[in-house]
């Protein structure tokens, strides 16, 4: 069914005119008329009519849209695209804004030295925001605007207004209308060109008026159906447990597979890790982009690859690293991605990370670098080596992600920042030391 709406915003209503003649038996209070036309051409003839006669409380229906009855009818354009274009611009803006807090302000992070804010990043997110928040407005604009849903209608009472959906042609007027008089306004719709005019009247019965009690029960249901994910979720973020989270779709996240530090009862040992298998060994792949420092039996360099040489931790560098003002740089450079968000970019161990669980009420903290008192600062560098590539305590190791030669770079700047940090007199040249204050 087809239907247009009058727009009445232009009209002065005054009190609804008393309609004449009487009240059917087993009907309630007049609500208007209802006229049928024999084709979409005399509907919107009629309409128009209607509309020059003054009328404003006034509605056509169709089984189908019918070509110029909004102007016939004096209906103006809706405001909903402009609703619509400001959802967007709101849309856009909240999702620029919500970029800019997260990662800029409540949480930045220097991730391979890229800028914490930049628009086109950011453009995405803001693109998507903009497109949900246009499309809601326009479906639940276009339902409040055209006051849906009516789930009853005093037209419904008549046996004609079931042809609106099938073939008929109708046009009802409202007795709240100010020119509405029962028997002037029948004979305007019979000028017109209505094939019929009949009166409706309001069910008597109040309880008919209102909207049926199952579908309020049903949108009551329903909406308290909808928040159970939502609560689910709050639920899950304000409280701890030592159980995984439910995954309804496990994917790959969690396949029948068994990792090298779970538990296997099939073996012996009850470890799913067997370790390394007697009499063979490892090598790398056939035109790998980058050494295979992984592999500690084929690299005859102990003190290079694992920072040991006679059974000892090296105290120095290998031979083939050369402590260079460019791979000073270097270490600086991989020290800020890797390290410093843990470390901090001073190596005290107050970096992003720390403060962000300090934050969230956690009690961790990463280790300080540069406080002798902490083992760093005397640690051999062929350990801080090891460290860096295999990782201490809550630390994981970088060797997957770090080449050997940048992982040397690094113990060379952390070694520069911890001098840095623990400097006494005796390190600056005695010719220099008379401009200190």
């Amino acid at each position: 069914m087809s239907t247009s709406t009058h727009d009445a915003d232009n009209h002065e209503h005054g009190d609804a005119g008393a309609p004449a003649g009487d009240k059917p038996e087993g009907g309630g209070e007049l609500y208007g008329v209802l006229a049928e036309f024999d084709s979409p051409g005399a509907l919107v003839k009629g309409a128009r009519k209607v509309k020059d006669a003054g009328y404003a409380d006034f509605d056509c229906y169709s089984p189908f849209p019918v070509h110029g009855i909004d102007d016939a009818m004096g209906i103006k354009r809706t405001i909903l695209p402009v609703v619509v274009f400001g959802a967007g611009i709101t849309g856009t803006g909240l999702g620029l804004l919500m970029q800019w807090w997260m990662n800029s302000y409540d949480w930045p992070w220097n991730v391979g030295g890229k800028p914490t804010w930049s628009i086109p990043a950011n453009i995405p997110i803001a693109y998507e925001t903009t497109i949900l928040l246009s499309v809601l407005t326009t479906f639940f604009g276009m339902w409040i605007f055209n006051k849906l849903p009516q789930v009853w209608h005093p037209f419904f009472r008549l046996d004609r207004f079931t042809k609106a959906s099938d073939d008929g042609f109708l046009l009802g007027i409202e007795a709240k209308d100010k020119r509405f008089d029962l028997d002037r306004t029948t004979e305007l719709l019979k000028k017109a060109g209505a094939t019929a005019v009949e009166p409706c009247y309001h069910d008597p019965d109040p309880a008919k008026k209102q909207m049926p009690k199952w579908i309020y029960a049903f949108i009551a249901a329903t909406t308290v159906m909808a928040m159970i994910p939502l609560a689910l979720i709050l639920k899950a973020r304000a409280s701890k447990s030592t159980q995984p989270h439910w995954h309804v779709i496990a994917d790959m996240d969690f396949q029948p597979k068994f990792k090298s530090d779970n538990a296997f009862a099939a073996f012996p040992d009850g470890r799913a890790n067997r370790g390394e298998i007697a009499g063979t060994v490892s090598t790398c792949s056939p035109g790998s982009p980058r050494p295979c420092d992984h592999d500690r039996h084929v690299k005859s360099d102990t003190a290079m690859y694992q920072g040991i040489e006679g059974g000892e931790w090296i105290t120095g560098l290998p031979r083939s690293v050369e402590p260079t003002a460019q791979r000073l740089a270097r270490g600086k450079e991989r020290y800020d991605i890797f390290c410093a968000p843990c470390h901090g970019f001073d190596g005290k161990g107050a970096g992003i990370v720390p403060a962000r669980v300090q934050k969230l009420g956690g009690a961790w903290a990463a280790r300080d670098l540069t406080d002798v008192g902490a083992g760093v600062v005397t640690m051999p560098n062929g350990q801080l080596f090891n460290t860096i590539s295999n990782g201490f305590a809550t630390m994981m190791g970088y060797s997957s992600q770090i080449p050997v030669d940048d992982r040397w770079s690094i113990v060379l700047y952390v070694r520069a920042l911890q001098r840095s940090q623990n400097a006494t007199l005796d390190d600056v040249p005695a010719d220099q030391r008379g401009a200190l204050r």
